[in-house]
């Protein structure tokens, strides 16, 4: 197979568990068993497999098995275009996150270089009709997959803005302080917005060619900034007098907001019914998915939480045939086994339970 799959993964004092071991191949995982079973941390230590901070955002503190364990750790045979990495991810006593790639230490941006991961979550249901700041991160997850350099430039850009932000609480009114950080500003903050168009082109090119009975979004950047690096850099210095009496930097690709409407009804997508707005969220993971597929050479992993328990029949079949005809290896939680049926055996079936409050995964035949 030259595709992106894993074919074993182990979780070590990860959340719930103790210690699991899954071996599969690369069609989907359909896991299924009750609420609070432990589903969908293994779908979150998957997530960890990819740079970011994962699907739940929690810290690595939060993530270790306690009392009994100090720490925890991932570790997956990935395939990735012909080639099988061994990843390891792990923490030691709530520290950052540490990565290996076949037994070299690398950054968590290194993973971009032989994964794409996508997820869509409960949480993520809300996206419309929630602050911007959601949004601006669903954005972000959509430009990473498709450039993975956007993260250290997100980073480089809240570094500097924090430093900004405090010298303008503490009314430093020097210009000589500002210069660098604005320069810096300027240039990763260009960068960014450049960025995110790229990634909502490369989706909005994918929701035109493809044949999807979910609905299409109509999608635009909404970001009052300057675009090219030394127009941003004038702005700043210009704003420097109001950023200050803000307390806080008032201009830039933080403070930009993702707009949807649903193409076929011209509807925005904060107005639609709650069916819609999951279809259409549906609709641009597939996008993003389908993108991912012609960009990097192979269809993304992609994590599908609960997705199947909010759609009706004729749409869960659609989106079984979707994922299988995008050759992605999907993993998908469920509480019942029935909700995977129509996958027949382009699926392998996972169950989850729980016992004396430690999880246990099994693979059925």
């Amino acid at each position: 197979m030259t595709g992106l799959f894993l074919s074993r993964l182990t979780l070590s004092y990860f959340r719930s568990h103790k210690r699991a071991v899954i071996e599969c191949d690369h069609r989907p995982v359909a896991i299924y068993g009750p609420n609070g079973a432990g589903k969908t941390n293994i779908l979150e230590a998957i997530s960890l497999l990819s740079p970011g901070r994962g699907l739940r955002r929690s810290s690595a503190l939060d993530m270790t098995r306690r009392p009994e364990a100090l720490g925890w750790k991932l570790s997956a045979h990935l395939h990735s275009l012909g080639q099988v990495h061994e990843v390891e991810v792990w923490s030691e006593n709530g520290a950052a996150r540490q990565t290996r790639i076949d037994g070299k230490a690398v950054p968590q941006t290194g993973l971009g270089r032989i994964a794409r991961v996508l997820w869509l979550i409960p949480s993520m249901d809300r996206l419309w009709i929630e602050g911007a700041e959601g949004r601006r991160r669903f954005l972000d997850r959509v430009t990473l997959s498709f450039l993975p350099d956007h993260a250290e430039q997100s980073l480089n850009y809240e570094k500097a803005m924090r430093e900004r932000n405090r010298l303008l609480k503490d009314m430093v009114r020097e210009p000589s302080w500002y210069l660098a950080l604005e320069q810096q500003l300027a240039e990763t903050g260009a960068a960014i917005h450049a960025n995110r168009l790229a990634a909502l082109q490369a989706l909005t090119d994918a929701q035109e060619q493809a044949e999807t009975v979910f609905p299409t979004a109509s999608l635009s950047l909404i970001c009052d900034m300057p675009t090219s690096a030394d127009d941003l850099r004038k702005a700043l210095a210009d704003n420097r007098m109001r950023d200050l009496s803000a307390g806080r930097t008032l201009i830039g690709p933080h403070r930009a907001d993702l707009e949807g409407v649903y193409t076929a009804k011209n509807v925005p997508a904060r107005d639609c019914s709650t069916g819609e707005q999951k279809a259409l969220l549906v609709s641009l993971i597939l996008a993003n998915a389908r993108a991912l597929a012609s960009d990097f050479g192979a269809a993304p992993v992609l994590l599908l939480d609960e997705v199947a328990a909010h759609l009706d029949a004729g749409r869960r079949a659609a989106l079984y045939d979707e994922i299988s005809a995008l050759g992605a290896q999907a993993w998908m939680t469920g509480t019942e086994h029935d909700l995977f049926d129509t996958l027949g055996a382009r699926t392998q079936m996972l169950e989850v339970t729980e016992i004396d409050g430690q999880s246990t995964a099994r693979m059925q035949p």
